[in-house]
């Protein structure tokens, strides 16, 4: 890589993505620098992150933590503000090279509309961002010249097969499952499970929105959505298949017939650091995958007539609009319930269809009005509960 280093703001550094990608900063200090950072209400976590980074500033969320931030920071040189506005204006300082978002569903739009119009690459693990708005997100980087580099290992996946092949037309891509905690269960099973049960994911160590979601295969759900928009293609040329191995973390299908797999063991610093080298490779000393330690990789289809989030995901896409925003308002609230133990497991699907059959349909949405659905929505779905 050349010999200026890569300033990265990280939108979102205390959750599970944010601390990885920490951890990859952390081994490059040659390669990058941890510019901004950000927390909603983790003042603790941030503050020892900035007491070891020392960003040119940070950003936490929750206003009443101001104070203390503030205070922990004063003998530092790191700049310290508080609020959703500030998030917004902290992406256009001149010293950032790429914007890391990392912060979890709808919360992360608005900043990265304000990165992408400071013309700062994207360097997306905030999936919601594109279920939500993604016609609109993927006309203002075309507009901008932005790069959007996605995070998420699935997508990375498609990508790091599409390098050197973009001219190239794709047939499909498969995007692989896990299959969560609960593959292979029935209807009767899913009636009772806990929270605590569904948090218990195979193979992945994640946040508890996106292993719940792993759980009802919504998340799966919203990667179909995100990579309709980031690979430019049509619902019929996205497949899912479960592989519970988590080994091949997903395919392309050329029009020869030819198809591509990405594989590595299941480890997210791997995308993390594939997107902010881009377009290099870097080192590592993460563990290595061994064919002898996995004599066999299986792939099954999904079985949506028991987990019906996947199936809803592609009727919003089918349906176009702002369905998928109802769909993804929907569904953070309805997971919030079940971790709140105030809906079961199977009425997570439930909720969603009900928002999605009753919400205001809008054809061509402005910015406006995916702020004004997803309010509804979550005010809808908060009534049904």
């Amino acid at each position: 890589m050349n010999k200026e280093k890569r300033h990265i703001a990280i939108l979102g550094s205390t959750g599970s993505i944010g601390t990885q990608a920490l951890d990859v900063i952390r081994a490059n200090p040659h390669i990058f620098v941890a510019e901004v950072l950000t927390a909603q209400s983790n003042a603790g976590l941030l503050i020892q992150q900035a007491l070891e980074f020392n960003p040119n500033a940070v950003v936490i969320g929750d206003e009443t933590k101001y104070a203390q931030v503030k205070e922990a920071l004063a003998n530092t040189d790191t700049k310290v503000f508080a609020g959703a506005a500030a998030l917004e204006q902290v992406v256009e300082f001149e010293s950032i090279d790429c914007v890391l978002t990392a912060l979890v569903g709808f919360a992360g739009l608005k900043p990265t509309i304000a990165a992408i119009n400071a013309g700062k690459p994207i360097a997306l693990a905030n999936k919601e961002t594109l279920v939500v708005a993604g016609q609109l997100i993927t006309q203002l980087a075309q507009e901008k010249g932005v790069n959007i580099l996605p995070v998420d290992s699935e997508h990375s996946a498609i990508f790091q097969c599409l390098v050197g092949e973009f001219h190239n037309p794709i047939e499909k891509i498969i995007l692989t499952a896990s299959g969560g905690p609960f593959r292979g269960k029935d209807a009767s099973f899913l009636a009772t499970v806990t929270k605590e049960q569904a948090l218990k994911h195979p193979n992945w160590d994640m946040g508890a929105k996106i292993t719940i979601d792993s759980a009802t295969l919504m998340n799966k759900g919203l990667e179909v959505i995100e990579a309709k928009w980031l690979f430019h293609l049509k619902p019929e040329q996205i497949d899912v298949v479960v592989h519970p191995q988590s080994i091949i973390h997903s395919m392309v299908q050329f029009t020869d017939g030819s198809i591509k797999a990405q594989m590595g063991l299941p480890d997210m610093k791997l995308p993390i650091q594939f997107a902010l080298a881009y377009p290099h490779r870097i080192k590592s000393d993460f563990p290595r995958f061994n064919f002898a330690n996995y004599p066999s990789l299986t792939f099954e289809q999904p079985d949506l007539k028991t987990f019906k989030c996947l199936n809803l995901a592609f009727d919003a896409l089918d349906k176009g609009g702002n369905m998928a925003c109802i769909l993804n308002a929907a569904n953070e609230v309805a997971v919030a319930a079940f971790l709140q133990d105030k809906i079961g497991f199977l009425q997570i699907p439930e909720l969603l269809a009900n928002c999605m059959a009753k919400g205001t349909f809008v054809e061509k949405p402005t910015l406006t009005d995916y702020l004004e659905t997803d309010a509804e929505t979550r005010t809808f779905a908060a009534q049904l509960i």
